[in-house]
């Protein structure tokens, strides 16, 4: 099927591309790993992986091991959050009502809001060109010892405690001992230190060895572990072979500005209501937009992985039984190959997707090209992901 989306800088302007996907008798190939459950908290997307008694916990609030023996959890934290390229930038020009000093204040205060309408469109344009350094073996670092002056201080000041200063013979003995000691204490210090670095070196280098061959573990773990403070929140579902497959959460149309920034013919600024088809490119971009995003960043701290399945989802509308279900709003496939040579400074998103997508699967209606949920009676191999997937979850709790 062929529908025409756009693409933009701050004009939204209309790009023709072809959007398709496999039919039922193919299906999506989507891995979603046995026990594998993914829940919405306040901080992001979290998966659950394993069995209720040692379920590994992927995602917001840190990635660690819980236990669902007898009636409580205990949920123990194995590492820390990583920071995150932020994936927006200023708006390069602005308005001559914000730079002009004799602007009243009701032209300043439209000046203000048509920047903060730029600015949004601006960082929804180039969620896609945030970059991520890739993963590197990891090194491990010696682990904090003392000193050599603070182990002959503490030996020296133990050797001569009681021993007068003016028992200059006992105090020259006793500072030789300390001395002594402190040496061979200092050398057991470092020895133990070295064995404690090599250990840990071993430990990181079998974890390099298994990510790299894309143990299914490892691999979502390290996949979470960067997904942890994104802007969208993502989860891995599962790894088969060299494929991960991943579910990222986009937002509604409701986040989407009403009006665009413009000029008059007389070049005074204006606020235009946005057309339904700016709106609706506007929002193919940001769906397309988060999914290249977190792609980018699966590939990078992931390298033995060469190709990644998404489905990008949102929360949808309260159904008559009081039940929200996510909807589907896109499932593409990239391989790692085929993103490279990407021009992301001046690609679209959407023109990236349409060029560089392996398989893609979008639904669009009317003549906005409006992007609308996909039914799964026609594409039924996405059931089984929404089945794992529970956008409606409010706790932090992450034990049940």
């Amino acid at each position: 099927m062929a529908n025409d989306v756009a693409g933009a800088n701050l004009v939204i302007a209309p790009v023709t591309v072809v959007v398709w996907g496999y039919g039922p008798e193919m299906g999506f190939y989507f891995r979603v790993a046995p026990g594998v459950k993914i829940r919405a908290t306040k901080r992001g997307l979290r998966t659950s992986v394993g069995p209720r008694a040692a379920r590994v916990h992927f995602g917001a609030g840190g990635t660690g091991i819980s236990t669902g023996a007898g009636p409580f959890t205990y949920y123990a934290p194995v590492h820390g959050s990583k920071s995150r390229p932020s994936t927006s930038r200023s708006t390069r020009a602005l308005t001559s009502a914000q730079r002009s000093p004799g602007a009243t204040p009701a032209q300043q205060q439209k000046a203000a809001r048509a920047k903060a309408i730029a600015d949004a469109i601006s960082a929804i344009l180039d969620l896609h060109r945030a970059t991520f350094p890739n993963a590197t073996a990891p090194v491990a670092s010696p682990p904090q010892t003392p000193t050599y002056q603070q182990v002959l201080a503490r030996n020296t000041e133990a050797a001569t405690a009681g021993v007068g200063w003016f028992h200059r013979h006992e105090r020259a003995e006793a500072i030789t001992r300390a001395t002594a000691a402190a040496q061979a204490e200092f050398a057991g210090i470092q020895a133990d230190a070295k064995r404690r670095q090599d250990d840990e070196q071993r430990r990181l280098d079998e974890w390099w060895k298994q990510l790299l061959a894309n143990e299914p573990h490892h691999v979502m773990w390290a996949i979470q572990h960067a997904f942890e403070d994104n802007e969208a929140a993502a989860a891995p579902t599962g790894v088969q072979g060299s494929t991960a497959s991943l579910v990222v959460h986009v937002p509604g149309t409701e986040v989407l500005p009403e009006r665009m920034p413009g000029t008059t013919a007389a070049g005074n600024l204006s606020l235009r209501q946005m057309t339904k088809r700016q709106r609706s490119d506007l929002y193919k971009l940001m769906v397309c937009g988060y999914a290249l995003v977190t792609v980018k960043e699966a590939f990078a701290v992931a390298p033995g992985i060469t190709e990644v399945a998404i489905i990008a989802v949102r929360r949808g509308p309260v159904n008559a039984y009081g039940v929200r279900h996510p909807e589907v709003m896109a499932a593409l496939r990239f391989e790692r190959q085929a993103l490279l040579g990407i021009q992301w400074q001046t690609a679209d998103a959407v023109q990236i997707v349409n060029d560089a997508a392996k398989e893609r699967i979008l639904e669009q209606r009317g003549a906005a090209g409006e992007l609308v949920p996909l039914d799964l009676d026609t594409h039924p191999d996405l059931k089984p992901v929404l089945g794992a997937i529970d956008l409606d979850e409010e706790s932090e709790q992450v034990g049940s």
